[in-house]
């Protein structure tokens, strides 16, 4: 496989190019019906798939006559070069593939694309075909993850008052007395998930940008049942008179949603790819968001893990659920510098740090609240206690986070952790 450049940065994902034939609306519908088809069967069948990058000298996008103002000042456009266009065409009849989606990778010259290989292909086969080809920067199948959490709880719960004293976890880490000194202000989080309840009542309004990396479904974007525990763990409002506190209630919330719920009787857990984790990693880079939780994992992934391993570069802190065997592998955990949680009630756990994840009361889709299990949690919980720390610390580092939050000896303390970061922390309090 060749050597990727050593600097990678934001997989730009582009619904269009400006640079292509204007079509009318029934060819531009039949194109979308067709891509939608593709990314079902994607997400449906992920063995059928390989992800191929090539070379793509960036070529700039001209505007048209006639746009709007709105184009004028803005950022440069790229999209894929003739030269990517004419190799991947090449590589597509050569292999018998179907492209599936694409998307370019800038500042790192090439263009990725998920290709559907034929019916009686082996997918190990072309990989390693399409890995000695001289055409070809990267070759790897789409790959499928999941978050880490153990599914909806036996019973349905539905509370109308407020539970501070049900939240042991939030209690245990000395969480209300911390927000003395902090609770989040300005710290900014990206998750990257599923979807979740935006407008549940202990979420309206706090969360600023939602990104949809699977589908146009906004229905069931609202339905997301992981992804709306893991945010209220985070950033549930504090003292609006209902429900839950999250861990830290003032952080800013960007939510990507690159996992989803397979169909019915299908496993209850939500399913993420190669695909949609790149769409969103890519997604987060050209955001401030310095914390970025991810509550999910797999098998390695190259492209995954070059991509996260910019974003550290970036001085973010990524914080990711443990995996389920309590090893520290797979992506994300096993990504140098990645800051990897685990259940505080497992013991023994390979984690870097270990948080409240079994019967966590959080929030849950249709306005509801429950308890659910899973590292998935205790990442969500530690996503918040460094959105504590970040927020009267920005510069805190990862080295910094691990020492002050126990090094997985012990439950955080997240008074203790800011009071660490003294003298800072007492001035914001004190102003």
């Amino acid at each position: 496989m060749k050597a990727w450049l050593p600097t990678l940065a934001l997989c730009c994902w582009l619904a269009g190019c400006s640079s292509l034939p204007l079509v009318g609306p029934p060819a531009a519908a039949a194109a979308a019906e067709l891509a939608r088809g593709g990314e079902a069967r994607m997400q449906a069948n992920s063995e059928r798939f390989v992800v191929v990058a090539v070379a793509n000298p960036l070529e700039r996008v001209p505007s048209r006559a006639g746009t709007s103002l709105s184009s004028y000042g803005g950022p440069p456009r790229y999209t894929q070069g003739s030269r990517a266009a004419r190799t991947l065409a090449a590589i597509a009849h050569e292999y018998n593939l179907r492209e599936t989606a694409a998307w370019p990778i800038p500042t790192l010259g090439v263009h990725c694309v998920v290709f559907e290989i034929a019916a009686n292909a082996e997918r190990e086969q072309i990989v390693a075909r399409l890995s000695r080809d001289e055409r070809v920067r990267l070759a790897q199948p789409l790959q499928d993850f999941s978050v880490h959490a153990t599914g909806q709880s036996a019973t349905e719960l539905v509370y109308n008052d407020p539970y501070l004293p049900l939240q042991l976890g939030f209690a245990a880490m000395k969480t209300a007395r911390a927000h003395r000194l902090s609770t989040g202000k300005s710290a900014h989080i990206a998750v990257i998930d599923t979807g979740a309840q935006t407008e549940h009542p202990d979420l309206r309004g706090r969360i600023q940008a939602v990104d949809n990396l699977v589908d146009a479904d906004r229905a069931t974007f609202e339905l997301d049942r992981h992804g709306t525990e893991v945010v209220g763990i985070i950033a549930a409002a504090g003292n609006n008179g209902r429900g839950i506190v999250g861990i830290a209630p003032d952080a800013r919330i960007s939510l990507y949603k690159a996992c989803w719920y397979p169909p019915a009787p299908a496993a209850p857990l939500a399913r993420c790819n190669s695909f949609t984790l790149a769409k969103a990693l890519a997604a987060v880079m050209a955001t401030d968001a310095r914390i970025l939780n991810l509550s999910l994992g797999g098998p390695g992934d190259p492209l995954l893990a070059e991509l996260l391993t910019q974003l550290i570069k970036q001085d973010r802190l990524v914080i990711a659920a443990q995996p389920p065997l309590s090893r520290r592998s797979g992506f994300p955990a096993n990504v140098p510098g990645v800051i990897t949680v685990g259940m505080a009630e497992s013991p023994g756990q390979e984690a870097v740090l270990r948080a409240p994840g079994r019967d966590v009361l959080t929030l849950a889709p249709g306005s509801r609240y429950d308890f659910a299990s899973g590292s998935s949690m205790a990442a969500a919980h530690v996503s918040g206690l460094v959105a504590l720390l970040q927020a009267i610390a920005p510069g805190v580092d990862r080295q910094v986070v691990e020492k002050i939050l126990g090094g997985g000896a012990a439950l955080p303390d997240a008074l203790l952790a800011l009071e660490a970061l003294a003298p800072r922390a007492r001035r914001v309090a004190e102003r």
